[in-house]
């Protein structure tokens, strides 16, 4: 029996379970969502109701919560306080109901829906209209006594009165005690303001407030308390239904839930539980589902109990925040820019009113931190609209044959080596130019302005080109006359419009250096950098085949720019795209023998609004002269060159004492070095 497999996964569940008990009931601070504890509940349950031979005698399926602490006396409850079964969705509720119907047939059957309260549920005991006893749920049979504290919650009556209905020898009232959203929100500013503990939620804040030894310390905080039943009423109050009896209670002065309804129909509770979901928001307390209660209850009776829960209730829980599930995979993607972005396909998973089959796990940091591999069980995070998250890995769980997850050494994409400069998050894949994942991008640079300049290839032109599968990287651009018949069947691209597009195309083989190596899209390399570096080594051989070292000392290029820079004249299929450029006439005039440039290695800054010519233009004036162009004022900026509406960038450069130059000014500077 010891070895039994059976019997070593609910050992696992128990002492889990049991675990996760203490910390909820217990100690207050929940250590894991409502929704994962009920899933390793269920998943004991499911295995009781297979194997029951085999169930295990400290199992905590029929009990309820944790041992309570010693330091309160603690009292038997003469009714034992049980909790409810729960269901997640419609299909489980109609079950629910039809259950229901069968031990019942031929009733008419109403459905009492209530809140579900976030809080801390308790009974309260009126002897004779007196308040003589306030206890915790505790584990079901034994609660502990909170009777002083209970009475300094102030929405909750200490002696009974009514000029209504009777006041009974004995009423022992249930519900639960909760901190309102205002009062939390207040109680948590306050707090923070004078530097003390604050809470992570309305229940924890509610239940560390409740079982306080000082009843001062739970007097000063916001609590409430709701009823949602009655467990004795001697002599009996003579009620036929559920709703009768919380609409009694009201008459002595408790608060029942906000939102209350009765439904003719288990269709009417699926519509009620859909609007409160709506409604949730705005509601004053924290609820995380309703209760549907068979609302006459002599039907209540008749139904009776299991061994933990009523058969006549449930409760019915809002979609999961969070849910526990498996990894079966771990695919890597790459992104538009060659990022390569690790996901997780799970077994599928309702969480967050959606089911979640594939997550992201962001990148190679976050699988090492989280320690998260294949064929792990993890607990899988949605709220609202937020994207699915793996929060954590249930170590627990694992089992032996587990895989761990490395950085792939390829793009799965396109085989080029993945490079992952050291300091860097992001492992990204070096086939910038041939990778089809970053095809889109890599020709949205390559035309662009700043790089080869070949106007009219747009967006709609581009997607056009690769439905025709005639874009396979950016040299098949030089290529695309040769498929002019093709270019003449793509919607409202007349003879003209082909004609212009091949001329732009044949126009932009004259290029600069500078403007060829920017074109490549090589990451780091901006159009500074690569002016810098075409100035530096005034060939492209020279470029493509520098080390690190050298790179290094090229003004604007830094260690992790010069790795990428390496990486990407490794990578062969580079290489390829280029040498298919070069053949089809892209180029460039020859290096002229460096003269000795007036402003070699100045920084300057442009700021303003420039009246004769675009800060473009006014920047590669300043580069033609060997100033460097930087985006901010420092210590180490030679000049700032002021135009209109110059804001902060002008105010910094005189309070550091920098020399400025007007537009004017500038003009005349640069006609004295031949460029204006």
């Amino acid at each position: 029996m010891e070895n039994n497999p059976v019997v070593t996964q609910m050992r696992q569940l128990i002492q889990l379970i049991a675990k996760h008990n203490h910390a909820y009931y217990v100690m207050d601070q929940p250590s894991i969502e409502d929704s994962e504890y009920d899933q390793l509940f269920h998943q004991l349950k499911a295995l009781e109701q297979q194997y029951p031979d085999l169930v295990q005698a400290d199992s905590p399926v029929n009990k309820v919560g944790g041992k309570p602490l010693a330091k309160f006396e603690t009292i038997t409850h003469t009714v034992p306080m049980l909790s409810l079964g729960n269901v997640f969705n419609q299909e489980e509720l109609f079950a629910f109901a039809r259950r229901i119907e069968e031990r019942l047939p031929n009733q008419k059957i109403q459905y009492d829906v209530e809140l579900k309260f976030d809080g801390l549920a308790i009974s309260l005991w009126y002897e004779n209209g007196v308040l003589t006893r306030g206890v915790t749920r505790g584990d079901g049979e034994t609660g502990e006594v909170i009777t002083q504290n209970v009475k300094t919650i102030r929405n909750l009556p200490k002696v009974l009165s009514s000029d209504k209905v009777a006041v009974p020898r004995l009423l022992e009232v249930r519900g639960e005690v909760l901190m309102p959203k205002a009062g939390f929100e207040r109680l948590n500013a306050e707090n923070e303001a004078k530097g003390e503990k604050t809470f992570a939620n309305p229940r924890n804040a509610a239940a560390g407030s409740l079982r306080q030894l000082d009843p001062n310390i739970a007097a000063s905080r916001p609590l409430a308390f709701y009823a949602y039943g009655i467990a004795q009423c001697e002599p009996n109050h003579g009620l036929s239904s559920m709703s009768a009896s919380l609409e009694w209670l009201t008459n002595f002065g408790f608060a029942v839930g906000e939102r209350h309804f009765i439904c003719d129909s288990i269709q009417e509770v699926q519509e009620k539980y859909q609007q409160i979901n709506q409604e949730r928001p705005n509601l004053a307390v924290e609820i995380d589902g309703m209760v549907i209660k068979v609302d006459d209850l002599q039907q209540q009776q008749k139904l009776g109990f299991l061994s933990r829960e009523p058969r006549w209730a449930t409760a019915y829980k809002f979609p999961a925040v969070a849910a526990l599930t498996t990894v079966e995979n771990i695919d890597w993607q790459v992104g538009r820019t060659g990022t390569l972005t690790p996901v997780a396909r799970l077994n599928p998973v309702a969480v967050g009113g959606v089911t979640v089959s594939n997550v992201t796990l962001h990148n190679i940091g976050e699988i090492h931190r989280l320690d998260v591999r294949i064929g792990d069980t993890v607990s899988v995070y949605r709220s609202g609209d937020v994207i699915p998250k793996v929060e954590k890995v249930w170590l627990e769980f694992r089992p032996d044959d587990v895989v761990e997850v490395h950085l792939p050494e390829n793009c799965p994409v396109c085989s080029s080596p993945v490079v992952m400069p050291e300091g860097e998050a992001l492992a990204r894949c070096s086939g910038g130019l041939y990778c089809s994942a970053q095809r889109i991008e890599a020709i949205r640079h390559f035309v662009s302005r700043k790089a080869m300049d070949i106007e009219g290839l747009g967006d709609r032109w581009v997607e056009s080109l690769l439905h025709l599968d005639l874009l396979k990287d950016v040299a098949d651009i030089y290529h695309l006359h040769e498929h002019r018949e093709q270019l003449l069947t793509i919607e409202k691209m007349g003879e003209k419009s082909v004609q212009n597009l091949l001329d732009a195309i044949e126009n932009s083989k004259k290029t600069t250096l500078a403007a060829f190596i920017y074109a490549l899209g090589i990451r780091g390399v901006g159009e500074t950098t690569a002016r810098m570096l075409a100035n530096t080594f005034q060939t492209f051989d020279a470029i493509r085949h520098a080390d690190l070292e050298a790179l290094k000392k090229t003004p604007d290029v830094g260690g992790i720019t010069a790795e990428w820079i390496v990486d990407f004249f490794q990578a062969s299929h580079n290489l390829e795209v280029i040498d298919r450029l070069l053949a089809a006439g892209i180029h460039w005039d020859a290096p002229i023998a460096p003269t000795r440039q007036p402003l070699n290695g100045e920084s300057w800054v442009i700021t303003g609004t420039l009246a004769t010519m675009g800060r473009d233009d006014a920047t590669q004036m300043l580069q033609a002269l060997g100033a460097r162009v930087s985006g901010s004022v420092s210590s180490k900026t030679k000049c700032v060159v002021a135009g209109e509406k110059a804001g902060s960038k002008l105010e910094k450069a005189e309070k550091l004492g920098i020399p400025v130059l007007d537009e004017q000014a500038f003009l005349a500077l640069m006609a004295d070095y031949g460029q204006a």
